[in-house]
């Protein structure tokens, strides 16, 4: 066999298992949407089934025959070509796959399909008791999944590199820890400031139709297509890429909040975005076709919220359009106010609805729980108390309710440990984007301000979209901005803006 035949059938495998995951990923869309609570256990059993399926097709040993013969072949002298790329990436895949028992694939799915409806009921009862069950099962199954993978140091590692593939724990550690360290000078400094935001103005009366509308022409605004994508309502957002000319994000409203829905919105439409920019058509099922990691996922979806939506350029055009829309809550809000109010610092129970200044602070508290809860220090009977006292040390408020506090977010019923780091370090990544993004296009401030956000996109699209998973994120980087991965980009972006809001 030529070595094209066998890129080709190895390509058609790699398209198989893509389609069996695109359909587990529709089933897992309607269940966080739109199932009702009485079919969780038949979901369960058919998102295993797909799961087990799919896995069992990937870690086929006719796989790896293929990739052996392709990796000594010209066909992947060019590193960077796209034939070379797909063949790397499965081959990485496929050597962390063919470490996990199909049994253990398709549990692992059954049981958080099932956690996740579970964790809904606890969160809406602040009822930590219940959903205590399901996070020992899960944790038990993520700590075998690590298990079977093998790592060095800690098993954190193992279950890291799922998301952020080639990074470790140390490395993560070394960053936050440099990180704190500003967060903690800067949030003094507006503690102390001398202006002081009206934060109020956020929780006036904002009907849950006109959020809609309102964030809907937002999102469109960006770039996204509700040609080839849509938006709904769940308990915790998120954004899914299905396939090609199908991207689906989802919010949440609150009538007495503008910025959790019109944020949360934005947020998952950079991540639409992302999905949207990758030629699928193309590369469809194929790492040429996938994003490069959950960090530079992040990125995107930070950068659309932070960078651009929370700007005093984007509320110039936008403002007078809120203004229309919400007539009664905004028609005496000056710009100043506006922008000021949007960006308020102050510490807060729910992560997704926190402010830039003390998000990362949010991140740090669940990356030091889950290493723990891994290797078994921490019991997960004993998370509820070792939550608060952290969120007390660190934020300097008491946790009134789980809801508020450890039962807030959906990623641990749904298996996702490991995860979370890279919400921080896509905020890193944003912030050295998006300044090398303002040195290349200097009128970038006025486009927004006249409402234009097509430079930017394209912008995205030239320099991360369209390569896939061409490069690994840390050599994205320095490919895009000339410069490893730091945190200064975003110390100094949020010192020269806060410092604007707050007057220091």
């Amino acid at each position: 066999m030529s070595a094209q035949k066998a890129y080709e059938e190895l390509i058609k495998r790699a398209r198989e298992v893509s389609l069996l995951v695109s359909c587990e990923e529709v089933l897992g869309w309607d269940e966080r949407t739109y199932m009702p609570r009485g079919g969780a256990a038949h979901r369960a059993d058919q998102l295993g089934l797909l799961s087990g399926l799919a896995h069992e097709k990937f870690v086929d040993p006719r796989v790896g025959e293929l990739l052996g013969k392709l990796e000594q072949s010209d066909l992947v002298k060019d590193a960077e070509s796209a034939e070379a790329v797909n063949v790397r990436e499965i081959r990485y895949q496929y050597n962390k796959r063919t470490k996990l028992p199909k049994e253990l694939v398709e549990e692992i799915t059954r049981v958080t399909t099932l956690a996740q409806g579970e964790w809904v009921v606890a969160r809406k009862n602040s009822d930590f008791k219940h959903f205590l069950p399901w996070l020992e099962k899960v944790m038990a199954l993520q700590k075998d999944k690590a298990d079977a993978y093998g790592y060095e140091g800690e098993p954190y590692n193992a279950l890291l590199d799922d998301y952020e593939p080639g990074a470790t724990v140390d490395e993560i550690a070394e960053v936050f820890t440099n990180l704190r360290k500003e967060l903690v000078v800067l949030l003094g400094k507006i503690k102390d400031a001398p202006k002081k935001p009206d934060a109020s103005i956020v929780t006036r009366d904002y009907g849950v139709d006109l959020q809609r509308i309102f964030g809907e022409s937002v999102a469109a605004s960006f770039g996204y297509s509700f040609t080839d994508g849509r938006l709904d309502i769940t308990t915790h957002p998120f954004c899914i890429g299905i396939g090609p000319g199908d991207t689906r994000i989802t919010t949440r409203y609150n009538p007495k909040r503008i910025n959790d829905a019109l944020f949360g919105t934005m947020h998952e439409a950079g991540h639409g975005l992302y999905e949207m920019g990758i030629n699928k058509k193309e590369h469809f099922g194929t790492p040429m076709g996938a994003s490069v990691s959950l960090g530079i996922h992040e990125s995107q979806s930070r950068m659309w919220e932070n960078q651009v939506g929370r700007s005093r350029a984007f509320w110039v055009y936008f403002l007078p359009q809120a203004q229309r829309i919400f007539k009664e809550s905004l028609s005496d809000v000056k710009l100043d106010d506006f922008y000021g109010a949007i960006n308020d610092v102050k510490p807060s129970h729910i992560r997704v609805e926190a402010d830039e200044a003390t998000y990362n602070l949010h991140i740090l508290l669940r990356f030091e729980l889950e290493r723990p809860l891994l290797t078994g220090d921490l019991k997960p009977a004993d998370v509820p108390g070792e939550w608060n006292s952290r969120f007390k040390n660190y934020f300097g408020i008491d946790v009134d309710k789980d809801a508020n506090g450890c039962l807030q977010d959906v990623h641990w019923s749904a298996g996702y440990v490991g995860y979370f780091p890279t919400y921080t370090l896509g905020n890193l990544y944003a912030a050295q984007f998006f300044a090398k993004a303002q040195k290349d296009l200097p009128d970038m401030t006025a486009q927004f301000e006249g409402g234009q956000f097509a430079g930017l996109r394209n912008w995205l699209l030239e320099n991360i979209h369209q390569h896939g998973q061409r490069y690994r994120a840390n050599k994205l980087v320095e490919r895009v901005t000339g410069k490893p991965l730091s945190y200064k980009p975003l110390i100094d972006y949020m010192t020269a803006k806060f410092g604007e809001i707050y007057g220091f």
